[in-house]
């Protein structure tokens, strides 16, 4: 992709990078240990229902990729280098990755150890134009960890992404406010945000295939497919995305998540399960004596397709039914456009975290009393002792 030309500084467009390392675990791996250089090498477990975490370049002409089941990956490639996870070295080398994100911009976003969104607007005027940026970003995580990013730089956050995975590895694609149509038209449907399995096979039997489709297609055919928010996958599809990038530290988040035996596909169950993870995570919030002014979800599909989505509050609570309330709220968007997808794990975490204060008289008197008392029962009897009542049936 061509670079674009730098922005002058009353141009209000926002310059929004979302960095993505490349093979982030299996590099490192083969960065540690030069003998597996070049050889199809994947991070994970080996038991029944071990997944590759992380799969090498060399690994994916075989078609493996990060997500799939252990044994599948196996049969695709005899020759096969399954590495066990090494969690503490991946965060180190996360750590020093976001470290370098913060020498251009303190607006950082995480979505994991490897994959973060910028906002670099305001950086123009020390480090250049979007161009000159990404290959700096790029230079000083090659330069300090060995490793290889792809990064998109746009005006959003939607096409950002999109962007980082139009040239990898070790890409750098921007795309420029007047270039947004002509790149996300020919794309197929299935790299926009919002849209799985499911809603990628009812919108092939409209038509629907691509971007291009999905932004002209009349409103009333797609209504059965995406009910009240037809208007916004639209704008999507059309590059549309004023979100802005929230500076949530990974580093300080706390959360619980449940991968299960059976994949779970029933709105009531999974109502359940959110609940239950909620709960736990708040428990876990309070024992920290903190609070947090961030939820966000993690939600993993049958078929591993993996979805993170937050959600920001105020004023920042440790309230298991604050908590559970906005977890909810989220799930619920998401199951808007989701509707009937089998999910295999589902998470619930709080960040934007900040120590208690002390609650004035009758602030959340209620909630904290019950909070109180079930941790005091739980703390003395176990986790299982004691079960809220949104826990044992959901509507």
């Amino acid at each position: 992709m061509a670079a674009t030309k730098a922005t002058k500084e009353s141009d209000p467009v926002r310059t929004i990078a979302h960095v993505d390392m490349d093979a982030f675990f299996a590099s490192i791996e083969q960065r540690d240990d030069p003998s597996l250089k070049g050889k199809p090498v994947v991070v994970g477990g080996t038991g029944p229902r071990a997944v590759v975490a992380a799969a090498s370049y060399e690994s994916r002409v075989f078609g493996i990729r990060s997500a799939i089941p252990m044994r599948d990956a196996r049969r695709r490639c005899s020759d096969l280098i399954i590495v066990r996870p090494r969690m503490n070295q991946y965060r180190d080398d996360s750590n020093a990755i976001f470290a370098i994100f913060r020498e251009f911009t303190p607006l950082v976003e995480g979505l994991s150890l490897d994959e973060a969104f910028l906002d670099l607007t305001e950086s123009r005027r020390l480090f250049g134009d979007a161009h000159t940026m990404g290959l700096a970003i790029k230079r000083r995580i090659r330069d300090r960890t060995g490793l290889v990013a792809s990064v998109g730089i746009a005006p959003n956050k939607l096409v950002a992404k999109i962007a980082s995975d139009l040239d990898k590895p070790d890409g750098l694609c921007v795309v420029a406010l007047k270039d947004v149509r002509a790149t996300l038209d020919p794309l197929p449907i299935r790299k926009l945000f919002g849209v799985g399995p499911a809603t990628h096979t009812r919108l092939t039997k409209l038509g629907v295939q691509t971007f291009h489709d999905l932004r002209t297609t009349q409103p009333e055919r797609l209504r059965p497919i995406f009910g009240q928010y037809v208007s916004r996958m639209q704008a999507r599809a059309s590059g549309i995305d004023d979100r802005p990038v929230e500076a949530v530290r990974e580093d300080k988040s706390i959360s619980s998540e449940e991968t299960f035996d059976q994949d779970l596909f029933r709105k009531p169950d999974l109502l359940k399960k959110l609940d239950e993870l909620a709960d736990e995570t708040a428990a876990r919030l309070r024992r920290r004596r903190l609070q947090a002014g961030v939820v966000y979800l993690k939600i993993r599909e049958a078929d591993f397709t993996t979805h993170t989505r937050q959600k920001s509050f105020r004023p920042a609570s440790d309230d298991t039914a604050t908590i559970r309330s906005v977890a909810r709220e989220i799930f619920a968007s998401w199951w808007t456009e989701h509707p009937g997808e089998s999910l295999r794990l589902l998470g619930v975490g709080v960040a934007s975290l900040a120590r208690s204060e002390q609650l004035t008289l009758f602030e959340n008197g209620a909630n904290t009393a019950l909070d109180d008392t079930v941790d005091a029962i739980r703390d003395r009897w176990g986790s299982a002792a004691l079960r809220r009542g949104r826990g044992v049936g959901t509507d």
